[in-house]
């Protein structure tokens, strides 16, 4: 059963976020965050609208590697604690 929040539990839970300390970047998230912002031009997109662009894309992606880099790609994703899927998309995203 779904737990529906009173005004009173979302502010205090935004009251609770809001007196966390700052996390400070790193300079490779600060220059992400540059990059995003300047690319920002301030237009507004319908949530629907956005969905509807991606309906073609499943969001998955077959692509056939070496053995040789699957294991390398696999040690380092467990080097960093993260799922293969997720340090492949980290990677990528780059």
């Amino acid at each position: 059963m779904k737990h529906e929040l009173t005004p009173e539990e979302i502010q205090r839970r935004f009251d609770e976020i809001n007196a966390r300390p700052a996390v400070k970047l790193t300079p490779e998230e600060a220059e992400s965050l540059a990059e995003a912002e300047a690319i920002n031009d301030g237009t507004l997109v319908d949530l629907e609208d956005f969905k509807r662009s991606l309906e073609d894309y499943s969001g998955r992606l077959v692509l056939r590697i070496p053995r040789s880099l699957h294991r390398d790609l696999k040690r380092k994703a467990a080097a960093e604690g993260v799922s293969l899927n997720q340090y492949m998309l980290y990677k990528l995203a780059k």
